[in-house]
């Protein structure tokens, strides 16, 4: 069974950068050819931010993330943090390349939130 899990939320202060940590285990290498972060904010639908291939690397993001945030396949790097930023944050694993479709994401993390006080 493939196990996916987050780490590395909190508190940062609008501007700063915060580290989330994503580890996928168990399973076949073909059950999670992708990994990606997903983000919900506060009264609002869970949204895609940023995919990786985990054998190809190739990236993607969402608009309003790129340029500061970068993925990898363990983490996501935030950068120039705003408030806008707040949100419970989850890391998914998937088989379906490039997708940013909750429904291509098969397992997911627990979530951990990251708040960007205005």
């Amino acid at each position: 069974q493939v196990q996916v899990k987050e780490t590395g939320g909190g508190l940062v202060q609008a501007g700063g950068s915060l580290r989330l940590s994503c580890t996928v285990s168990g399973g076949l290498v073909s059950d999670y050819v992708i990994t990606a972060w997903f983000r919900q904010r506060p009264g609002k639908e869970r949204e895609f931010v940023a995919g990786i291939g985990r054998i190809s690397g190739w990236t993607f993001y969402e608009d309003s993330v790129k340029g500061r945030f970068t993925i990898s396949r363990d983490y996501l790097q935030m950068n120039n943090l705003n408030p806008e930023d707040t949100a419970v944050y989850y890391c998914a694993a998937g088989s379906t390349p490039n997708s940013r479709i909750e429904a291509a994401y098969k397992y997911w993390g627990q979530g951990t939130q990251v708040t960007v006080p205005s």
